[in-house]
């Protein structure tokens, strides 16, 4: 089955592909279908509306998800907003001026736990009347320095203390068995089956 991914994240159309083996996932971006926005204050209606652009847009079956990192000391920032956390700054690429911006904000800070958390949404048209929604948290915290080179976003800065790694330093696959996103598309693809979607 084609379903279409709403996103043109590199990164996340690497991890739906791994994790969602027997459907061709392609990304709305291959599509000639530009981004969404992302209007809402919850990562739910956030996801929603991107699953509805795409599959509007495409006529596919849709899968969307949003996500981002929760700082309780930071008052849940960056949130919602994690992926535009930063105002641009020249010479720089989006998530190392998101990173720097955490970091900053942490240095002074005792308590840096943290907490990625996603929603995923599937929809078999635009107007599906039944979402199918999944979602999941992961938690760890967030580190001054960087490490790894893996993954994407503020991966290089979560730490999991049970691994004794940040998430950029996980092997894809076991990252997907793990993360937020991953435990989420789990959960997903037990509600696709447990509704004869698959």
């Amino acid at each position: 089955m084609k379903v279409v991914l709403a996103s043109n994240n590199k990164g996340k159309l690497l991890e739906f592909a791994e994790l969602l083996q027997g459907f061709e996932v392609v990304s709305q971006g291959d599509l000639g279908v530009g981004p969404s926005s992302e209007p809402f204050d919850t990562f739910l209606e956030n996801a929603l509306q991107k699953a509805r652009h795409a599959a509007r847009e495409t006529g596919l079956p849709s899968i969307a998800d949003d996500s981002g990192i929760v700082v309780p000391s930071l008052g849940g920032a960056p949130g919602v907003k994690s992926a535009r956390y930063s105002p641009p700054i020249e010479g720089l690429e989006q998530d190392e001026a998101n990173n720097r911006l955490l970091v900053q904000n942490l240095k002074d800070k005792h308590d840096r736990s943290a907490y990625y958390v996603c929603y995923i949404v599937w929809l078999n048209s635009n107007n599906d009347p039944s979402p199918i929604v999944a979602s999941a948290r992961w938690h760890g915290e967030v580190l001054l320095e960087p490490r790894g080179n893996g993954g994407f976003g503020y991966d290089p800065y979560f730490y999991v203390p049970s691994l004794q790694k940040t998430a950029a330093e996980l092997e894809l696959s076991q990252k997907n068995r793990i993360s937020h996103r991953g435990l989420a598309l789990q959960y997903l693809f037990k509600l696709l089956h447990e509704n004869n979607i698959i």
